[in-house]
């Protein structure tokens, strides 16, 4: 029945999220890809609209597959799963929270955390440039090169000029403006 699929799908999704929403995209992927809900060219559109819309884009993208899969009741039951991990754990770490991080081997575990999230996020942000680069037919989307090019030449240059980062929001608002130039029909 879908709705078990999707609660137990994005259960899991929520279950193993470890480094929050960008750690959690390959385990969307996997799970929409494996209940054959969503290709790839879908999930990197949905990614893209998660991103540029308010919210946590984990529950944006459960939303969404729900949504799609089993209407209102499937994008209740995708959002329910995918948060319900989280604030059970959070309920119980609030409970222990004093005993718990004066713990040396927790401390330890959390230190041992920090890069395997910190590899996920940047393992799913090369996948996706190289993918979104690649096209979808295995012809190269100059366009898509262009655009990731120009927006790390921005935010580097930025840097490097002010000292600080670019807003993520001034950045997407110039990538919603460079894909309308590219893609909207303002560049052949």
């Amino acid at each position: 029945m879908i709705y078990w699929d999707l609660f137990f799908g994005f259960l899991r999704v929520g279950c193993f999220a470890f480094g929050g929403a960008y750690g959690a995209i390959p385990l969307i992927r996997e799970v929409a890809l494996s209940y054959g809900w969503l290709d790839d060219e879908a999930i990197s559109y949905m990614i893209a609209v998660s991103e540029s819309t308010p919210g946590p884009i984990m529950i944006n993208l459960a939303t969404y597959v729900g949504s799609s899969q089993a209407g209102l009741w499937g994008a209740v039951l995708a959002t329910l799963a995918v948060v319900l991990p989280s604030f059970l754990i959070i309920l119980l770490v609030m409970a222990v929270l004093k005993t718990l991080f004066q713990n040396s081997r927790i401390q330890a575990v959390v230190r041992g955390l920090k890069p395997c999230v910190v590899g996920i996020i940047l393992a799913t942000g090369v996948s996706m440039t190289v993918s979104s680069c690649l096209g979808q037919e295995g012809s190269p989307d100059l366009r898509a090169c262009l655009i990731t090019a120009v927006l790390a030449a921005v935010m580097i240059g930025f840097r490097q000029l002010r000292g600080s980062r670019l807003s993520p929001i001034l950045l997407i608002l110039l990538s919603a403006v460079l894909g309308l130039a590219a893609y909207g029909g303002g560049i052949p």
